[in-house]
């Protein structure tokens, strides 16, 4: 640890609480989705397909809350330690992913009404783009002069990484955007960019390509 400022940490109990807010959110998605009531509808199938808002909610930010906790498990991988900084701006991240549910509710109960779409969708578009800042200043604050990182992680997928992060932040505010003028084009973006950002990262950026050192010491 050092002596003054913040001091450095084991990122273990950040990574432990992290899952555990990501764990309680992705369940909370779906309380939503309550068994129906058959007389509503009729009959027991046209009640489940009148659900049909809450399962395209359910399976859009389960995926999005699955994607971001894999990315910031890979993150963590190449974060060796901690400070002060770190965790509060962790704890922002959190916050925002906490919150997604109450999103994905509203996007639920308002996406079949035409005065109400835009609003839900922005909404909802809006809180991944506010998550999508706060994760890409956490790893722009570690990674940043090897802040926080391993010296001997491969610089060229450090930057490849920092652009990648820093292209899905924009999307994210596009796809906010795009929630005033096409919904539905709002919600497809956020779909294709959680489909990008399950694919595998280029080789060696999940960690463990590293820059080599001299083999040979005098």
């Amino acid at each position: 640890m050092t002596a003054g400022g913040d001091q450095e940490s084991d990122t273990g109990r950040i990574e432990a609480f992290s899952d555990g807010v990501f764990a309680i959110a992705i369940t909370l998605l779906i309380i939503e989705i309550g068994v129906p009531h058959v007389g509503e509808v009729g009959s027991l199938f046209g009640s489940l397909v009148h659900l049909w808002p809450s399962y395209l909610g359910y399976a859009i930010s389960f995926l999005v809350i699955g994607t971001v906790w894999a990315n910031h498990h890979n993150r963590f991988r190449l974060i060796s330690r901690s400070d002060h900084i770190l965790l509060f701006l962790n704890i922002l991240f959190l916050m925002c992913v906490a919150f997604i549910p109450f999103p994905t509710a509203l996007l639920a109960e308002y996406i079949r009404e035409e005065a109400h779409r835009s609003t839900a969708v922005a909404v909802y578009s809006g809180t991944l783009a506010v998550t999508a800042v706060f994760f890409t200043l956490l790893w722009l604050y570690a990674a940043g002069n090897y802040r926080l990182v391993d010296r001997s992680l491969d610089p060229s997928q450090l930057r490849a990484m920092t652009r990648r992060y820093m292209l899905g932040m924009l999307l994210y505010v596009v796809a906010f955007a795009l929630a005033f003028v096409s919904p539905v084009a709002s919600l497809a973006l956020i779909v294709v960019l959680a489909l990008l950002f399950v694919l595998p990262e280029p080789e060696g950026s999940g960690g463990a390509r590293r820059t080599r050192r001299r083999s040979v010491r005098e």
